[in-house]
């Protein structure tokens, strides 16, 4: 089930119905459990299994855990859960590029190898439940969080279903203590909450879908090269088109969530508007980054263990990162070029920060160490620019089928290859133009400013205006809209 669906819209209805019926909590919590596994169940009703497994496996080792000092046993239940969770990751998600790999390897080697086509189906959202479970096993055994004694409130926190398919990325901090009391919204969280659904199905069904996919696919899908404008747009519109798209699907998660009274973290904050790739990463898919920092960048040794190892453990980072994404070298490229880029910009940093200051202190001279002096907006604003160019040209890799469509369209963006044929019409590069300086123009707007803090200012009648244009381009916009991008993910 997708929130851009009509069967979406009768489930909940009827999901705020019930929770809003004189029942007990405990029944309530029950119905939200059911309702997500109802949720789940509607694309592939038999990896339902795989979802309680890793829930009951995960419930029962934290409490073998949180009980057990020993450390090496400590170390085993553990062990089991890591092997448990990674493992069905491994075998549904990189399965079959194992083997393909496996099997390239083999030829290249001069054995005649070809294994049988492997024929997995990647259970919906199963990067992001691993992620949730993992966390809070994790987060037990270094005694950052209690074991949660109630089966039904940890089941509720893996499965609740406006995460569970694609985020954000919770933590059991963000969730399992709201589950401990009655919730219910109020009138303003409601209405907000509707309002931000509102707004994600706008970012996805009418931008995303209506305005920019069509130009991306069409690009993307050619075998032969285009002209550079042609591929430059092409890039733009996925650009615009995965942040709509996911940006959208966490702010409906968020509002959806609101209304039946609880609150999910942030997980964007204009990135588009990033001064540089550690800003970047600290505004796109929060969760996922900071899941990252301290279960992965954090335990290999951060920036603790000296120079060169920092810049090792970033590269491992964002190399996992990327291949989380996806079982493609495209992806692995991808998030080796944000490492290469994170560790360029802190060499430069550091080598900001060192540079010696000489100073002439009533004849004797002193040598002091530069302090940065923040930059000013121009300055700023050609750092987004630069790091809104690179984040473009890494996203090649991303939305492109195979490493070959990749460099193809590389040279066709900078102008090694000029001879393609023109493909846009000059109405779908406009749309694309006007949707990526409204973007920019959006996040560096809003760079340091929330969607709550802007339209709690507005005049009322100004915010109902602009909530009702998007109901109507919502209603307006014919175009079939699939699956949100990172469903596959």
């Amino acid at each position: 089930m997708v929130f851009n669906s009509y069967t979406f819209v009768l489930f909940f209805v009827v999901l705020l119905a019930l929770h809003n019926m004189p029942f007990s909590w405990t029944a309530k919590k029950r119905n939200l459990l059911v309702a997500s596994y109802i949720f789940y169940a509607l694309w592939n009703p038999p990896f339902i299994l795989l979802l309680w497994l890793s829930t009951v496996v995960d419930f029962y080792m934290a409490k073998l855990i949180s009980v057990t000092e020993e450390k090496k046993r400590r170390r085993m239940w553990l062990a089991v859960s890591l092997v448990l969770n990674l493992g069905m990751l491994s075998y549904f998600k990189y399965g079959g590029f194992l083997l393909e790999n496996f099997t390239m390897l083999m030829n290249s080697m001069g054995i005649a190898f070809q294994a049988a086509k492997p024929d997995i189906i990647l259970p919906v959202g199963i990067s992001f439940y691993t992620f949730v479970t993992l966390s809070y096993t994790i987060d037990v055994y270094q005694r950052k969080f209690k074991p949660e004694s109630s089966f039904l409130d940890f089941a509720l926190f893996v499965t609740y279903f406006p995460h569970l398919v694609a985020g954000p990325i919770v933590r059991p901090e963000d969730l399992i203590p709201q589950f401990k009391e009655p919730k219910k919204a109020t009138g303003q969280q409601f209405s907000w909450g509707v309002f931000l659904l509102t707004l994600g199905l706008f970012l996805k069904v009418v931008i995303a879908d209506g305005w920019l996919a069509d130009t991306s696919d069409l690009i993307f899908g050619l075998p032969f090269p285009v002209n550079p404008l042609d591929a430059w747009s092409a890039v733009l519109a996925f650009s615009g088109q995965i942040f709509c798209d996911f940006s959208g699907y966490s702010t409906c998660a968020i509002g959806v969530s609101l209304c039946l009274g609880f609150k999910l973290p942030e997980n964007f904050r204009y990135p588009y508007a990033a001064a540089g790739f550690s800003d970047f990463w600290r505004r796109w898919h929060i969760t996922l980054s900071t899941w990252l920092r301290d279960y992965l960048y954090i335990p290999l040794g951060g920036n603790r263990s000296g120079r060169f190892r920092t810049y090792m453990n970033l590269m491992i980072t964002m190399l996992l990162g990327g291949l989380w994404h996806g079982a493609s070298w495209n992806f692995v490229i991808w998030g080796g070029l944000h490492g290469l880029f994170l560790c360029v910009e802190r060499l430069l940093q550091r080598k900001s920060r060192s540079v010696p200051q000489v100073v002439n202190a009533g004849g004797i001279v002193l040598q002091a160490t530069v302090i940065p002096v923040r930059p000013g907006k121009m300055a700023l604003l050609l750092r987004v620019l630069l790091t809104f160019f690179l984040v473009n040209v890494t996203w090649v890799f991303f939305r492109s089928p195979d490493f070959g469509t990749a460099i193809k369209m590389l040279l066709c963006m900078f102008g090694v290859i000029t001879q393609g044929p023109k493909m846009l019409t000059t109405p779908d590069m406009l749309k694309v133009a006007i949707v990526t300086v409204g973007l920019l123009v959006c996040h560096w707007q809003m760079r340091e400013r929330t969607v709550h803090g802007l339209f709690e200012k507005m005049p009322w009648w100004l915010f109902g205006t602009l909530w009702g244009i998007m109901l109507i381009l919502l209603a307006l916009t014919q175009k079939s809209t699939g699956s949100f991008i990172y469903f596959q993910f």
